[in-house]
């Protein structure tokens, strides 16, 4: 396919992407907030294919942590790191299990010692929330233990 030559004139979709690579500029921080609007304004504006060119002209067209290479590869093959007890993706549920139930044994409690009432109704939160939690954790370690076997397996 040819480069389209300067003086063709231009269509929506070529401003759209245009403007879209200048967001990305922008969000990457090559770009500071008034240069961005000024040459996103360009960009729309912009007759020709020259006119956009000129829009992105100082801008790389690939991203530069791109061309390191090997830096990237060496991250692609690193697995994520395995989830503890102490990991927050855990911790945070049974934190909120634990002060939940804390909370609905209080309340038993109080109404244990102050009435004639003494069902353990807590039982019914502790239960069967307990359950479910227990089995998601066990399970998403068991997940990634065996990912981690397979990961070391094949390398």
């Amino acid at each position: 396919m040819s480069e389209p030559v300067p003086s063709t004139r231009t269509s929506d979709a070529d401003r759209d992407r245009v403007a879209q690579l200048l967001q990305e500029h922008f969000a990457q921080g090559r770009l500071d907030q008034e240069e961005f609007s000024e040459r996103l304004g360009r960009a729309y504006k912009a007759k020709t294919v020259g006119d956009l060119a000129e829009v992105t002209r100082d801008l790389p067209a690939r991203d530069l942590a791109e061309v390191g290479g090997a830096a990237q590869r060496r991250d692609e093959h690193a697995g994520a790191p395995p989830l503890t007890m102490r990991d927050p993706a855990l911790m945070v549920p049974w934190m909120l299990y634990a002060g939940v139930n804390v909370l609905c044994f209080v309340i038993w409690l109080i109404l244990f010692l102050t009435t004639s009432y003494g069902y353990p109704w807590f039982l019914w939160v502790m239960g069967p929330w307990g359950i479910v939690m227990g089995v998601v954790t066990f399970g998403v370690m068991a997940a990634q233990r065996g990912s981690s076997d397979e990961d070391g397996r094949g390398n």
